[in-house]
C-alpha cells in the first residue's frame, strides 16, 4: 500500500507522562506511525491545557497544531478528560438514551475524533503552504470535536419549530437492539427495508400491528439514538436458539451478525492487518498533469478546490461537510426529487435540521446516476473537480460504470474516494460484503459494541453513531492527505475507508497491549470513571490515576484503604446531599476533573466553556473545528 506521507517526520510528546490528554496523544502516534511518517519525541510538549505538535515536510515550512481541551475563545481553566468531555458535549445524554439514564461511552471516542482531526488539520495547512497560503499554526479543541460527533442530535434537539421528539424510555423495558437468543447469543439485526422486517417478525409469530410498530422504532434508532420496540419482540427472540434465528434471517431477507469479542477480534488475522495498516487505503499511480487551482475568496486551505459528492446516510455527508468547512466548493449530487432525508422531522426553512447540520454548505445537483444522460453528467462534473466522493454499497460503481478508472478516465488528476462500510484493504471475507455495512453491524462484529458493553454494564454497543461520524472524520482526513499528495507529487489516485477499519481506531490500545507493536504505551484506564445522581442533577467524575483516587476520596475523609467498593459506596451517599454544580465546583478546586452532566442538548448554550463552538440560528449548530494562522 502506497503511503502519501512517507518522507514526512511528526514530532509530538509521545513518551510524556499520563495525562488527560494521553489516549489522544497515542492515537495521533498510531495515526502516524501507519501512515508511514516518522515520529519523534519532544520532551515537555504537554501540560494542563494540552499538547501540540510539528508536522514537517520536505516541500512546506514546519506546520504547528495546537490541541486543547476547550476552546481558548472559552477561557476555561477547568480540567477536562475524556469522560468530562463526554458528560459537558451530550454525548453521555444521547449515549444513555436507549439505557433511560446518561452514561459514558467506555470509549477514548472524543480523544481519538480529536487525534484525526488534528492531523487533518495539520495536513490541510501543509496543503494550503503548497497551494500559496500563509498558514503555517493550527489549533483544535477536544470540546470542538466532541460538538461536531453530536451535531445532527443538538441539530434535532435545539430547532426553534418543534423541538426534539423523542421517544420515551420504558424504565421496564429492556433496551434493544442489540437482541439476545434463547441460548445466549448477543446479536444485531439489520435490513433498511420494511419488507424483510415484516416477513420474519411474522414468521416468528409476531402480529403485522406490532411488527409495523417496531419498524419504526427501528429504522429511526440511528436518528434518535433510542429504539423503544414493542416487548413481544425482544420476549420472542429470547425463546429461539441463535442459529434458527440466523436461519429465518436468511430465508426472510434480515441481516445477522453476533457482537464479538475484543479478544476474538485481537486474535483475528485480517483485524490485525487492517490496525497494522492505518484506516485508509491509498492507491496513487504515476505521476498525471495536475491543474493548478486558484486561492478562491476565502483564506482556508482548500478554498478553489471543488468536490463532487454522492453519499447518503452520515459518513459520507460528515466527511463532505468538514471538506466544506476547510473551504471546499462541495456539489452534493441528490436524486431527482432530491434527497428522502430532506424531509425527516424535525424541519426549518422546510428541510430536515438533522440533515441541513451536514449538507447546509454544499450546493446541490439533482442527477439521476443510473441513467446514460446522468452518468454524461456526473463525468463532466469530474473532469473539472478534485475529489469524486461516494458511500455506495460494494460493486455499485463498477455497475453504474462509475469506478475509479472511469473517472481518472476523464481525469487522471483526480483524487477518488470511496466512504466504505467494511474493508478497506481487502484482507476481509467476501461473505461481509453481503451484509449492510452499517454503523451498528459494524459496531457489532469489529468488538467496538463488546467493547462499549464491558465499560457500561449493557450487553450491546450504542444507538449514537460512533462509526459513521468518526467514520466520516476518517474518509475527510485521507482525501486531504490525498490532496496533499496530489500537489506534492503530481498525480490522483483513489482513497478507501470504512467504518470497519475506523473501528481499529478505537480498538487500537487493545491491540497495543496485546501485541506491543510500537514502544510506546497504550493509556491506562482510568481508575474511576462513573456517572452519580446528586440532590440537583448528575455529575461526572473521572480520576485518571491512583493518585487522583486518593485525593477524591481524602476529599470526603474516606482514605481506600484496600475497600474501593465500600468508598465507592459511601461516594454516592454523599453526593445526594447537595447539588451537581455544587459537588462539581468543590471537586474542581481539589484539581479532580468533574463536570454538570448535559442531560439535555437544548441547555449546551448555557455552559461557557463550549459556547464559542456553537452558532444560533433557526437550531444550534457547531462551527468549524479548526483555527488556522
Amino acid at each position: 500500500m502506497n503511503h502519501p506521507l512517507q518522507n514526512c517526520m511528526i514530532t509530538g510528546p509521545w513518551e510524556s507522562p499520563a495525562s488527560n490528554f494521553s489516549a489522544s496523544i497515542f492515537s495521533l502516534f498510531y495515526q502516524a506511525c501507519a501512515l508511514g511518517m516518522k515520529v519523534k519525541h519532544a520532551p515537555n510538549g504537554v501540560d494542563e491545557a494540552g499538547f501540540s505538535f510539528v508536522l514537517e515536510t520536505p516541500v512546506t515550512t514546519p506546520v504547528t497544531c495546537e490541541v486543547t481541551a476547550w476552546d481558548p475563545g472559552s477561557r476555561s481553566n477547568n480540567p477536562a478528560s475524556e469522560s468530562i468531555l463526554q458528560a459537558t458535549c451530550g454525548l453521555m445524554s444521547v449515549h444513555g438514551r436507549a439505557s433511560g439514564k446518561a452514561q459514558p461511552l467506555g470509549l477514548n471516542y472524543v480523544s481519538t475524533l480529536t487525534a484525526a482531526l488534528a492531523l487533518q488539520g495539520a495536513v490541510a495547512t501543509a496543503l494550503g503552504q503548497l497551494r500559496g497560503f500563509p498558514h503555517a499554526r493550527t489549533s483544535i479543541s477536544m470540546a470542538s470535536a466532541a460538538l461536531l460527533s453530536a451535531s445532527q442530535y443538538i441539530a434535532d434537539a435545539t430547532v426553534d419549530a418543534m423541538g426534539e421528539n423523542l421517544p420515551s424510555a420504558t424504565k421496564n423495558r429492556i433496551p434493544a437492539p442489540p437482541f439476545v437468543s434463547a441460548d445466549g447469543v448477543v446479536f444485531e439485526l439489520e435490513t433498511l427495508n420494511a419488507e424483510p422486517w415484516l416477513k420474519f417478525w411474522t414468521r416468528m409469530g409476531i402480529s403485522a400491528a406490532l411488527a409495523g410498530a417496531g419498524w419504526t422504532a427501528f429504522l429511526l434508532r440511528y436518528a434518535k439514538a433510542i429504539a423503544p420496540l414493542p416487548d413481544e419482540l425482544t420476549h420472542a427472540l429470547t425463546q429461539v436458539a441463535y442459529q434458527d434465528i440466523a436461519e429465518l434471517c436468511s430465508q426472510t431477507g434480515l441481516s445477522i451478525c453476533p457482537v464479538q469479542t475484543m479478544a476474538d477480534r485481537i486474535s483475528d488475522e485480517p483485524l490485525k492487518y487492517e490496525w497494522l495498516n492505518g484506516p485508509w487505503s491509498f492507491a496513487m499511480p504515476v505521476a498525471a498533469a495536475v491543474a493548478q487551482h486558484s486561492r478562491g475568496h476565502r483564506e482556508l486551505p482548500l478554498s478553489g478546490l471543488t468536490v463532487v459528492e454522492s453519499c447518503r446516510r452520515i459518513q459520507g455527508p460528515l466527511a463532505g461537510h468538514l471538506l466544506a468547512l476547510l473551504g471546499a466548493e462541495v456539489i452534493r449530487i441528490e436524486p431527482p426529487g432530491g434527497d428522502p432525508l430532506r424531509g425527516m422531522p424535525p424541519l426549518a426553512d422546510g428541510c430536515s435540521v438533522r440533515f441541513d447540520a451536514l449538507n447546509r454548505h454544499k450546493t446541490i445537483r439533482e442527477i439521476d446516476i443510473k441513467s446514460t444522460a446522468g452518468r454524461s453528467e456526473i463525468l463532466e462534473l469530474a473532469r473539472n473537480a478534485d475529489v469524486f466522493l461516494h458511500n455506495w454499497a460494494p460493486d455499485k460503481a463498477a455497475q453504474l460504470r462509475l469506478d475509479a478508472a472511469d473517472l481518472t478516465a476523464v481525469n487522471p488528476a483526480l483524487v477518488y474516494a470511496h466512504a466504505a462500510g467494511w474493508s478497506s484493504n481487502g484482507g476481509f471475507s467476501s461473505r461481509l460484503n453481503t451484509l449492510p455495512g452499517t454503523d451498528f453491524m459494524v459496531q457489532a462484529y469489529s468488538g467496538v459494541a463488546h467493547k462499549i458493553s464491558q465499560a457500561c454494564g449493557t450487553r450491546g454497543g450504542t444507538l449514537f453513531t460512533v462509526l459513521d461520524v468518526l467514520g466520516g472524520v476518517i474518509a475527510a482526513q485521507g482525501i486531504t492527505i490525498g490532496l496533499f499528495n496530489r500537489f506534492r507529487n503530481h498525480t490522483g489516485g483513489k482513497v478507501t475507508s470504512s467504518l470497519l477499519s475506523t473501528a481499529t481506531l478505537l480498538c487500537s490500545e487493545d491491540f497495543q497491549r496485546q501485541h506491543r507493536f510500537f514502544e510506546i504505551n497504550a493509556p491506562a484506564a482510568s481508575r474511576l470513571n462513573n456517572v452519580y445522581p446528586t440532590k440537583q442533577g448528575m455529575l461526572a467524575i473521572e480520576c485518571c490515576d491512583e493518585a487522583m483516587l486518593q485525593r477524591l476520596f481524602r476529599l470526603f475523609d474516606k482514605l481506600i484503604d484496600g475497600q474501593q467498593i465500600d468508598a465507592q459506596e459511601r461516594l454516592r451517599e454523599i453526593l445526594l446531599t447537595d447539588g451537581a454544580q455544587e459537588w462539581a465546583a468543590l471537586l474542581r478546586q481539589a484539581g479532580i476533573p468533574a463536570t454538570v452532566v448535559i442531560e439535555d442538548l437544548a441547555g449546551l448554550h448555557d455552559c461557557p466553556q463550549i459556547r464559542s463552538a456553537l452558532s444560533r440560528g433557526s437550531y444550534t449548530q457547531v462551527i468549524t473545528p479548526w483555527s488556522f494562522l
